[in-house]
């Protein structure tokens, strides 16, 4: 018998109908207690929009994706971290955190109190690159990102014998180098707060995750040590189907959906495996743990690009077929997922039914919890909106402009990750410097290729708004003198992608498609099904995850801080 077998009805006559969520008010949406609750398993479907759970669940309402929502408890107006770039939404979800208390603002970002990487002399002016990101791999161009795992080239199901402790796998010699100590910051060390898996830990439970990069061993939190079972298959690595031949595009696993599948496959089967009460591997009977999980890719991939959805095989040959690239993102003028988006969604329900069965088949459904949510979401949706800017020599020509009058400072914008947002370091950080690069930005246009390929110019730079100085560090809410906040900040007109590549679509600004995504608590005879349209935001995931096992939300730092409150209806 399903899981979903052993839900309490809703009381209401709406929750017959299929794919309808019973609508309580705020206080009743979900009643929780947590003497029940044993284990959390968190999913994290990176870019998922709210709007696509609604259209997945409506179009599909025998999937799993729909009786999880009919069944559990449904916030569907959560939005998350800014900015929306995986780090950050990831280290919100395990903290309870806003870059403004973790720290952590982007997976490339700088810091202009550290260091740059390689630095052994910690003399002088500091600033440097805070790259956490797949260049700290011993190896990117491997899944097992440098491990050397016997037979991984022919066979690379053998990633499941990676190790649990990926932070083994990476080079030191990338880290950003402390002024204080002069040694480089390991990703864990550079989170400024604890995380969820440190809390469990020391309350004697089993932790697991399993991610992107092996970089997100920053999870682990300050300790160094908050997860016990840590699975991360390197996913910028070169892509090979299963009989370990690369695939026809050679492309990494996050630029062929097809790929990004079978790669989503390998973190499923570790989460499988930990239900049954082994470690990821399968090797060792560690038991279930309280606090596992994954992200999938294969979503926010489909959003991306046109690509191939599907592989084929093995026929008698043992060889794979590759499918016709289907057309990513959605359809023109709408928010409906095209045909390699609906795949994926198909993907990541057929997946989560199997981890749902397993649940059911080991007898843990009456005492695990699962929260769907995402790391961020994509912008624009609509790809009739699509703008592609070089933003390389945009930056260029600021950095000519601010030299022709400041001729000791050749180069005014030092770094800076401009996906669907900008952000800019700056090597003088006065706040004249920063109204000089927000004054270019806003006073010039910028040339931009739409989907069709033609050539528009576009106003501003491309942005809608931009915070210069105090004003990006009012935005974020921290000091003008905190060393983590870009000096210069801006919210890019919808559509707007700074890239060369033919992108439809991307993550980390802060328009609603970047950051409204759904959260679903279900926990059956724990969490009452139910839908709350009261705002809501994914650090709330942290604190709550805690509540439903029982522990003291307090203990997060981040919660302490921020005030950080449990799910309405939870606390």
């Amino acid at each position: 018998m399903p899981i979903h077998a052993h839900i309490k009805a809703a009381t209401s006559a709406a929750a017959l109908l299929v794919g309808v969520a019973v609508v309580f008010s705020t206080a009743s949406a979900v009643a929780a207690r947590q003497d029940q609750v044993k284990h959390v398993l968190l999913i994290s479907v990176d870019g998922l929009h709210q709007s696509d759970l609604e259209w997945y669940v409506g179009k599909h309402p025998s999937s799993e994706l729909a009786k999880l929502t009919r069944r559990g408890a449904e916030f569907s107006n959560a939005h998350t971290s800014d900015p929306s770039d995986s780090d950050p939404g990831g280290t919100a979800l395990m903290t309870g955190g806003d870059p403004r208390t973790t720290g952590v603002y982007y997976d490339v970002e700088y810091n202009h109190d550290v260091y740059e990487a390689g630095t052994t002399r910690c003399t002088g002016p500091t600033g440097g690159d805070v790259i956490y990101d797949s260049p700290d791999d011993l190896d990117a161009t491997r899944l097992d990102a440098g491990q050397h795992i016997a037979g991984i080239d022919q066979n690379p199901a053998l990633i499941m014998n990676m190790t649990a402790t990926p932070q083994t796998l990476l080079n030191p010699g990338t880290f950003p180098v402390s002024a204080t100590t002069c040694q480089p910051i390991s990703p864990h060390s550079y989170l400024a707060v604890n995380t969820i898996f440190e809390i469990a830990k020391a309350a004697g439970l089993r932790t697991a995750w399993s991610d992107k990069h092996p970089v997100y061993e920053s999870f682990n939190g300050p300790s160094g040590h908050g997860i016990d079972d840590l699975f991360a298959p390197e996913i910028d690595s070169n892509a090979v189907e299963p009989n370990g031949k690369p695939y026809p595009d050679g492309s990494d696993w996050a630029h062929d959906d097809a790929a990004t599948k079978q790669y989503d496959g390998y973190k499923v089967q570790a989460i499988i495996n930990e239900i049954d009460g082994f470690d990821h591997s399968r090797v060792t009977r560690s038991g279930t743990p309280s606090i596992l999980g994954m992200n999938f890719q294969t979503v926010s991939v489909a959003q991306k690009l046109d690509s191939p959805g599907e592989l084929s095989g093995p026929d008698a040959a043992g060889n794979y077929t590759l499918g016709p690239v289907e057309m990513g993102g959605y359809f023109p003028g709408t928010t409906t997922p095209g045909p390699l988006l609906q795949s994926a969604l198909d993907d990541v329900n057929n997946q989560l039914e199997r981890m749902v069965d397993e649940i059911h088949a080991e007898g843990l459904s009456d005492s695990t919890a699962i929260i769907i949510t995402a790391k961020h979401g994509q912008s624009p949706q609509d790809p009739n909106l699509v703008r592609r800017i070089q933003d390389g020599p945009i930056i260029t020509a600021i950095n000519n402009a601010w030299h022709t009058s400041h001729p000791s400072n050749p180069k005014l914008i030092v770094a800076g990750t401009d996906d669907d947002l900008w952000q800019s370091y700056l090597s003088d950080t006065s706040q004249s410097a920063a109204d000089f690069v927000k004054n270019w930005l806003w006073t010039h246009d910028a040339p931009a290729q739409t989907v069709s390929g033609s050539t528009v110019t576009v106003p501003h730079s491309g942005l809608a708004q931009i915070y210069a100085g105090q004003e990006s560090a009012h935005f974020f809410g921290v000091p003008v003198s905190d060393p983590h906040h870009p000096d210069v900040f801006g919210r890019v007109q919808v559509g707007v992608i700074y890239t060369g590549s033919a992108k439809l679509a991307e993550h980390g600004g802060d328009n609603p498609a970047d950051r409204d995504v759904p959260i679903l608590v279900y926990a059956p005879g724990t969490v009452e099904p139910g839908s709350s349209n009261e705002r809501v935001e994914t650090t709330q995931v942290a604190p709550t995850i805690l509540h439903l096992l029982g522990l003291d939300p307090r203990a997060l730092r981040a919660v302490e801080i921020e005030g950080t409150r449990v799910l309405p209806g939870l606390d």
